[in-house]
């Protein structure tokens, strides 16, 4: 059997079409009433209606949810568990539900309250995310980033990184005015683009501090049952393994206002032998930065499950 790991996707993803692929599947449909049930609201009504989608407080639960769903669906059909796991973001919360740390119940009353939290503690302040894309392989853009971020930011308002996404794409976060007005020092340095993103929380930000305070009390009310941990997820805040109650709820609450290091996650899992990467929920970003991360690797395959169908072929990859 070949080893392979399984990837989430965070908000963002999020899509009107997200269930109609799946809507026929017992299994998924189980798993959308019971996860509509828990949250108190029809979720196939909100997927719906575009502008309840995009609403952070129920975009978080709904992506989780569908996210969940998909994997069962997923893993009713595959013999072997994955090797690792990884969530971007909100995408952690999935994983996390996948590999026996939380139930669902609690995880979609956790992200629940997390959105709530990262809605308050932008209260007072505009704010927005962009992501910065270079075209030039000898462009280092980690440090090209951090210097602008740097030189732009002040006492009064800043942008910093957020998203270590892949070699050519890192999202900044921050106060609104930089976000708008950043893009001719961004192309001082050689980068390609700034492209403005349709949010005003400043996710992964120092701005999110107090989100993280609060959201410790809600976790550490949690059971966390570690003999119940199915396989290793690699961490968002340091792209490594946590063990034990402690360090997760250590993690996710760092991880609401400190980078998504997604490209060294991508990269570790690779270097512990990872060569077949499954993206399981809406959409297929993840899939695409992974090309991104992995263009010089050999005989690596993604694979995407928004699509019902894929799983056919996905199954044989996992099957072997």
């Amino acid at each position: 059997m070949k080893n392979y790991a399984v990837l989430f996707p965070g908000q963002g993803s999020q899509n009107k079409n997200m269930l109609i692929n799946y809507d026929k599947n017992h299994i998924f449909n189980r798993y959308i009433d019971e996860s509509s049930q828990i949250l108190g609201y029809d979720i196939k009504t909100i997927v719906a209606d575009e502008s309840k989608l995009n609403n952070t407080l129920y975009t978080q639960p709904v992506m989780v949810a569908t996210s969940v769903a998909i994997w069962n669906v997923f893993i009713s059909q595959i013999d072997k568990l994955p090797t690792f796991a990884a969530g971007h973001s909100l995408g952690e919360y999935s994983a996390l539900v996948a590999n026996g740390t939380f139930s669902l119940e609690d995880c979609l009353n956790i992200v629940s309250e997390r959105a709530k939290y990262m809605v308050d503690a932008m209260t007072g302040v505009e704010g927005g995310m962009a992501a910065v894309v270079s075209n030039n392989p000898e462009l280092d853009l980690s440090s090209v980033v951090t210097e602008v971020c740097k030189k732009l930011s002040s006492s009064n308002e800043l942008i910093q990184p957020v998203n270590y996404n892949s070699k050519s794409q890192i999202v900044i976060a921050g106060h609104k005015a930089l976000i708008d007005t950043c893009e001719s020092e961004f192309k001082d340095q050689g980068v390609k683009r700034v492209v403005v993103l349709p949010v005003s929380i400043a996710a992964h930000s120092s701005i999110m501090e107090s989100c993280s305070d609060k959201l410790y009390k809600v976790l550490n009310n949690i059971d966390i049952l570690e003999e119940k941990i199915l396989f290793p997820i690699l961490h968002n805040t340091d792209a490594s393994e946590k063990i034990g109650k402690v360090d997760i709820i250590k993690s996710l609450c760092d991880q609401v206002c400190n980078p998504v290091l997604w490209n060294t996650t991508i990269n570790n899992m690779f270097n512990k032998n990872i060569t077949n990467f499954i993206e399981i929920g809406p959409g297929k970003v993840l899939t695409g930065l992974n090309r991104q991360i992995l263009s010089n690797r050999d005989n690596v395959s993604n694979y995407t499950l928004d699509n019902i169908d894929t799983i056919k072929e996905v199954r044989g990859v996992c099957n072997v």
